[in-house]
């Protein structure tokens, strides 16, 4: 009995330090969050620009809310399907994650993927986390021990394919993209199911494999562990090619991992890197590129952007975890997943 107060003491321990790194991290910047990390208290807050986190209350992204059965329970979610589009057209499939304390409405207003969709003619799923899952509705991608994590994955591919029988979507054609805690489990979920999906952008997330539980997060996230080399998969099966953005300057989730999961991707595939590039776009923050290739075939890109804090690129600057400063993660995402989708399978 001893124990297991111990044990349940602990764990709610770690939930309140998780909690507050995650509202410091954005709130008080890279100084802040290792004073939190080194002592277990939430930073001081401080004031930042409110064009990077102000929220307008009033925002809406105009998508009705449906929910699905899973293997977790029901799912809440929302889809977006360009105006126009025939029923007898398939449509290509994005699956967008959205990170910690964000909802799935706040993500699509943040990452203004619906408006390059209507444009481009694709479909957009934003699967929602259930708050009694998760308090700060994150994804539980580091649950795996306890084999949470996995149960959510797979109920974000029950939703996946239930939302397919109701839309008029090409099978062959589905990528998935996260922010942050969405985003390392949309590698999870990759893993787990590579055949599913031609493309995967994980932005400011975490390798697969380099946690199992919630102590174990928070020493990836600061870039503390190592990540195990994926399991071999089936004869003539490979992994989605990989987008991997990550900002130099992001406070939450040490740029080291950005590295480590497109390195991790590349050994399984056995690719090597090519010259790495650098772009600059208008007054944008400037990026570097790095290609991990094999026998000519793209396996991982790496886009580490300088300047780039725990937000995403680009985004809405009316949105929390949103830098519009940055280069465009959004056109990034399905530049990347079209070039994909248009290969042969």
């Amino acid at each position: 009995m001893a124990r297991s107060i111990r044990s349940t003491i602990f764990s709610r321990s770690l939930q309140r330090t998780f909690k507050a790194l995650t509202r410091s991290a954005v709130r008080a910047g890279t100084k802040a969050v290792k004073q939190a990390l080194v002592t277990g208290k939430p930073a001081a807050r401080q004031r930042v620009p409110s064009k990077t986190t102000a929220v307008r209350p009033k925002a809406k992204a105009n998508l009705p809310s449906a929910s699905t059965a899973g293997y977790a329970g029901a799912q809440r979610y929302r889809l977006f399907v360009p105006a126009g589009a025939r029923k007898t057209e398939r449509l290509p499939l994005l699956v967008m994650l959205h990170g910690c304390s964000q909802s799935s409405e706040a993500f699509a207003i943040s990452t203004r993927m619906n408006q390059i969709a209507a444009k481009e003619g694709f479909a957009v799923l934003y699967p929602e986390q259930n708050q009694l899952a998760n308090l700060q509705g994150c994804w539980n991608w580091h649950q795996t021990r306890s084999g949470k994590a996995q149960t959510e994955a797979d109920t974000i591919l029950a939703t996946v394919l239930q939302v397919c029988q109701r839309v008029s979507v090409d099978p062959t054609r589905i990528a998935l993209a996260g922010l942050s805690a969405g985003a390392s489990m949309a590698a999870l979920l990759a893993i787990r199911h590579p055949a599913r999906f031609r493309a995967i952008a994980m932005h400011s997330g975490i390798a697969p494999g380099m946690a199992h539980s919630l102590a174990d997060a928070l020493k990836a996230m600061r870039g503390h562990s190592v990540a195990a080399p994926l399991s071999a998969l089936t004869e003539g099966t490979h992994l989605p090619a990989l987008l991997v953005i990550q900002g130099s300057a992001d406070p939450l989730v040490a740029p080291a991992n950005g590295l480590a999961v497109a390195q991790l991707w590349a050994a399984r595939e056995g690719a090597d890197p090519v010259r790495p590039r650098s772009v600059q776009r208008g007054a944008r923050h400037p990026s570097t590129l790095t290609d991990y290739k094999a026998k000519g075939r793209l396996v991982s890109t790496l886009c580490t952007i300088q300047g780039l804090g725990h937000a995403w690129s680009g985004g809405a600057a009316s949105q929390a975890y949103s830098d519009p400063k940055g280069p465009d993660a959004s056109r990034m995402v399905w530049a990347f997943a079209a070039k994909q989708f248009a290969k042969p399978v």
